[in-house]
């Protein structure tokens, strides 16, 4: 025993092992396990075989506008999964920073919310944040930009028509009389603010309408499910006084009536909203608009 150590230490030894307690106020406490032998020895210096790589290959959509003569192709990437996040958008990242940076898509919260990394991926429309990788290393993965879109540039589109048409249901609270407008809040019941529950948490990534052959064909007419969707939010929200006139702008042929019920909207939502039934609310408030906009004639 080296001169400093407490006293009262009691010492126990066996064949495997040494165990020293300290006794403190009557009770034992222990400390340290020493390990004797050659195997433990061993078993401590032995290094860890090392795992055998998971190659898996990622075919890609390239274009760059601005690169003279360059036409869309498939680039395919392999990265080891070993080496890897789960999810898509880790191999995209990894494929950027280790392999070609020149590799354009956008991303933001890799949390589902921001809707920034929504892309098709092995044929269906997505958020690459939430898509786990498929782990079979003998099939590749697919990733395109979102359908029948004009591209950018690589997995990036244009969503200038996108955000117009969000932009033209003026998504945001309306009142009659503004004069009382920051002044005192807006209240509305339990039951109404459930109303809104399926609809406000649309994060606008465009996986629905781009999904939407009704939207293929007349996009630039039919305004599509996201936009419908959020038409519908503000039209049944209690403290919005403009649900009459929301409505009466959607009475032509293409903004609204071009829902087919085809409902890829509802199935390629990424944050398992329903597009597809909000359209069909609607539907039931024009027809009784248009009952009440009738009889007043």
């Amino acid at each position: 025993m080296g001169p400093g150590a407490p006293a009262g230490i009691s010492r126990s030894l066996t064949r495997a092992c040494l165990t020293i307690s300290w006794t403190f106020q009557n009770r034992s406490v222990p400390r340290f396990l020493i390990q004797h032998g050659r195997a433990a020895r061993c078993a401590q210096t032995a290094a860890a075989p090392a795992a055998q790589p998971r190659i898996k290959k990622f075919q890609i959509y390239r274009w760059d506008p601005d690169t003279p003569g360059d036409k869309p192709r498939m680039q395919t990437f392999e990265v080891d999964l070993n080496a890897c996040g789960p999810m898509v958008l880790d191999a995209l990242i990894k494929i950027k920073n280790e392999m070609d940076p020149t590799l354009t898509f956008r991303r933001s919260c890799r949390e589902g919310i921001c809707g920034s990394c929504a892309m098709n991926i092995n044929g269906g429309n997505t958020l690459a944040c939430l898509n786990r990788i498929d782990t079979n290393t003998s099939k590749s993965t697919k990733i395109y930009p979102l359908p029948h879109m004009y591209v950018v540039k690589d997995l990036v589109p244009d969503m200038s028509n996108f955000y117009a048409q969000y932009k033209s249901i003026e998504p945001y609270l309306k009142k009659k009389d503004e004069s009382q407008e920051g002044k005192e809040q807006y209240l509305q019941t339990v039951e109404d603010r459930q109303k809104l529950d399926g609809l406000y948490e649309c994060i606008l990534c465009a996986c629905c309408s781009t999904s939407c052959p009704s939207y293929w064909w007349n996009g630039d007419k039919y305004l599509g499910p996201a936009v419908l969707m959020q038409a519908y939010r503000w039209m049944i929200d209690s403290r919005d006084e403009f649900t009459e006139e929301r409505l009466s702008k959607l009475q032509d042929p293409f903004s609204l009536y071009r829902c087919h019920t085809i409902m890829n909207c509802t199935k390629s939502c990424p944050k398992g909203l329903n597009p597809g039934k909000a359209i069909a609310e609607i539907k039931k408030m024009m027809a009784t608009y248009k009952e009440k906009k009738a009889a007043a004639v």
